[in-house]
Order: C-alpha cells, then sequence, then structure tokens
C-alpha cells in the first residue's frame, strides 16, 4: 500500500479493540506503521502493555487502555481515551471476540451461548454506538469489524459463534447505509483459519485441521498479518468508495465447505443427531 502524507490514515486515531494479541496486535503493528496513532483495548494490561512497548520500540505510535467491549461505560472510556491522546478518533478496529462451548444446538448451554452474543454481537454494536459521534466530529472514518467465514459458511457444533459473525455484517451493512451521509464507512473481514493462540488448540495432525487444509483452494492457513494488511486497506484512501462490504480473507476456504469440529466434542454419530444410541 502506498501512504501519503494526506491518507487518512496518517496521523489518525485508530482504536483496534482486542489488541493484545492475534489479529488484534497485527492490526495494531500495520496501522501504526503505515502513520496512524493506535489506541489498543482489551482485558489484560500486561498484554497490550507488551505490544505497545514493541511498537515505540520502533518508533511508532501506540498507546493503550484496559477496557472489556461487552461493559458500556468501559467503550465509553476507550473511545474517549483514544480521542484525548490522538487528537481524533478516524477509525475503529473491532476484533474483540471469541467462541463457545463445542456443541450441536440440542445439546447447547443458553447462558453460553448467550454470552457468546454479548461479547461478539453486543460488544461490537457498543463500539458503533460510541464511535461514531467521535469520527462524525473528525469529519468522517471507517470501522471495520472482524467477522469470519464461519457467517456464511456452515461451521457445525460452532454454536453462537456463526450466529454471531452473521449479525456483525448485517451490522456494518446496515450502519454503512445510515452513517454514509455522514463520511463514515462500515465494512467487515471474514478470516478462516488464522494462525493465532487461540487456534494453537487445533493439532495440526487432527483430522480437524486436515478439514480446514482439504477445503482451502490456496491451501495453507492465513497469518495474522495477511488480514491486518486488508484492515489496513478498508481505513485507507484506497477504499475510500467501499462500504457495507464482507471481504474473506481465507485462501478461498468459503468456496468449499465449513471446517468439521465434531471430532472435538467427543459425542458419538447419534448423540451428535439426538438420536437414542440404543435405536
Amino acid at each position: 500500500m502506498i501512504v501519503s502524507a494526506n491518507d487518512p490514515i496518517v496521523g489518525a486515531g485508530v482504536l483496534v479493540t482486542g489488541g493484545g494479541t492475534g489479529i488484534g496486535s497485527a492490526c495494531a503493528a500495520e496501522l501504526a506503521g503505515l502513520g496512524a496513532k493506535v489506541m489498543i483495548c482489551g482485558r489484560t494490561r500486561s498484554k497490550l502493555e507488551d505490544v505497545v512497548a514493541l511498537l515505540r520500540a520502533e518508533g511508532l505510535s501506540a498507546e493503550c487502555v484496559t477496557a472489556d467491549v461487552i461493559d458500556e461505560m468501559q467503550v465509553v472510556n476507550a473511545v474517549s481515551a483514544t480521542v484525548e491522546w490522538a487528537g481524533n478518533l478516524r477509525g475503529v478496529v473491532a476484533n474483540a471476540g471469541g467462541g463457545g462451548i463445542l456443541a450441536p444446538y440440542h445439546l447447547q448451554d443458553v447462558a453460553e451461548y448467550r454470552r457468546v452474543l454479548d461479547l461478539n454481537v453486543v460488544g461490537t454494536m457498543l463500539c458503533v454506538k460510541h464511535s461514531v459521534p467521535a469520527m462524525v466530529a473528525a469529519g468522517g472514518g471507517s470501522f471495520v469489524a472482524i467477522s469470519s467465514i464461519a457467517s456464511t459458511t456452515t461451521h457445525p457444533v460452532f454454536g453462537a459463534y456463526p450466529v454471531s459473525k452473521a449479525a456483525i455484517d448485517a451490522m456494518m451493512r446496515n450502519a454503512a447505509d445510515e452513517y454514509g451521509p455522514a463520511g463514515l464507512r462500515f465494512n467487515s473481514v471474514q478470516p478462516g483459519f488464522v494462525a493465532t493462540e487461540i487456534m494453537e488448540v487445533v493439532p495440526r495432525d487432527s483430522p480437524v485441521f486436515e478439514s480446514y487444509l482439504r477445503n482451502t483452494p490456496l491451501g495453507g492457513v492465513s497469518d495474522p498479518a495477511e488480514i491486518a494488511s486488508v484492515v489496513a486497506f478498508l481505513l485507507g484512501a484506497d477504499s475510500r468508495r467501499i462500504t457495507g462490504q464482507s471481504i474473506a480473507v481465507d485462501g478461498g476456504h468459503n468456496l468449499r465447505s465449513g471446517p468439521d469440529f465434531r471430532p472435538f466434542t467427543g459425542l458419538s454419530p447419534d448423540q451428535l443427531l439426538a438420536r437414542d444410541d440404543a435405536g
């Protein structure tokens, strides 16, 4: 990406949620390297401080604030801290999120299902709610939510996760329509398998990992930096006419079937289908 002094990413205050690890920290590094003033937030202060220290050691502009995106006042504080420190808010990367217990729907725990929806959907909504006024005040901005190919490709036994990611994509489309006249853009990025800490739970010699590779036309898995580069594009000048879109960054996995995590549940085929084992 070619960046000039008048690119909106240069000098932009950008808030990255879930910025202490994985895709979030990769986005922070990419954006700071392009000249943004990056505020990262998350629940674990020590991880945030480690990322900030690494970026500052490279002469980049970064700061952090502790915040849980399901707590509205903490989101308010994170947005305010970004504006106060950077002087503006022109970009948001809503990356914080997660999954839940692997189980078919008839065995889903309702409280756990609601927890995932709250984290992924309500957490993203709160970031939209409280960043919009600040971005409008800055004269415009770009909001990028991290979704998943699970929003469009079936992921058996993933419970609320695919539902929540589909909701994020829908939220971005609606927000793009609502706030386009105010100069704001909203898009989502849909990663597939990304080599992050959370995905280390998938053994590389397991049938689950093999199902990823088998269904990925380009082979292999993605690196967090590959997701970050697309996020940076959506925040920069070259994407000024792109809004309300969901972009898959997955080696083509969305063209096939989703990964098969059913072996991880420990359930028999009959149990997965709610059949009586005797019948």
